[in-house]
């Protein structure tokens, strides 16, 4: 699985940032490692790495994120007829997934009346694949496409140990749409489209990226609840 190997790299990474931070005081942490799972639109998983403090004089601390979610890519029959063809054959299969970078301010507040809690704000960027298989239509393809967005949330952790916090995590990220490319065929926002395919229910008008949008589920509103844990290094 292609996810495998680098879910493997990161986990031997963070193992072996524990190892070498054990005689540290988290008095002195500076950095922490993290991972999140939970509702993400989907299943969602995400690794972190968070400078603690980075600027003295504010209380806020910076985070870079990537994260992993699987997600319902859309309507398998409108799918084919705007970015293949109006054949109905083969029993259809499908599958999404998200990759997501972000990059988290995390500005500390009383608002909970709790020791930490934060409002999380930042820059977010997504690539997203969804698959659609026709068993015995012989039809395989993906439809691709690649999002900038903005984030915000609320967070609280709680202290497990001198090194560990659980944290709980509610957000909403919202996605600008972007280009939607499949096959041979791409639908974009401004309707400069490529070889797009005609509606034969329609008139045989052609597609545009309206009907592409509806059919395929790219990431747009990302509701986020979350638990994980954090390790100050």
């Amino acid at each position: 699985m292609n996810l495998l190997k680098p879910m493997l790299l990161v986990a031997l990474f963070c193992i072996s940032l524990f190892s070498f931070s054990q005689n540290t005081s988290s008095q002195d942490s500076k950095f922490a490692v993290g991972f999140f799972t939970g509702y993400n639109r989907g299943l969602g998983f995400n690794v972190n790495f968070t400078a603690l403090n980075p600027i003295e004089s504010l209380p806020m601390h910076l985070r870079f994120g990537i994260g992993y979610t699987s997600l319902d890519p859309g309507n398998s029959a409108d799918a084919r007829r705007i970015f293949i063809n109006n054949a109905t054959n083969g029993v259809p299969e499908e599958k999404g997934k998200s990759f997501d970078y972000r990059l988290d301010f995390m500005w500390k507040t009383n608002l909970l009346n709790l020791e930490e809690s934060y409002i999380v704000f930042g820059p977010r960027y997504s690539s997203f694949t969804a698959n659609f298989k026709y068993v015995g239509g012989n039809e395989d393809f993906d439809v691709i496409s690649k999002q900038f967005g903005l984030g915000l949330g609320a967070e609280t952790q709680f202290k497990i140990s001198e090194k560990f916090n659980l944290v709980t995590a509610i957000g909403l990220d919202y996605f600008f749409n972007n280009t939607l490319k499949g096959h041979d065929t791409s639908y974009s926002p401004d309707n400069d489209n490529v070889n797009p395919r005609n509606d034969n229910a329609n008139n045989d008008a052609q597609f545009t990226f309206s009907d592409a949008n509806k059919a395929i589920k790219q990431p747009s509103l990302m509701p986020r609840v979350l638990l994980g844990v954090v390790y100050k290094l």
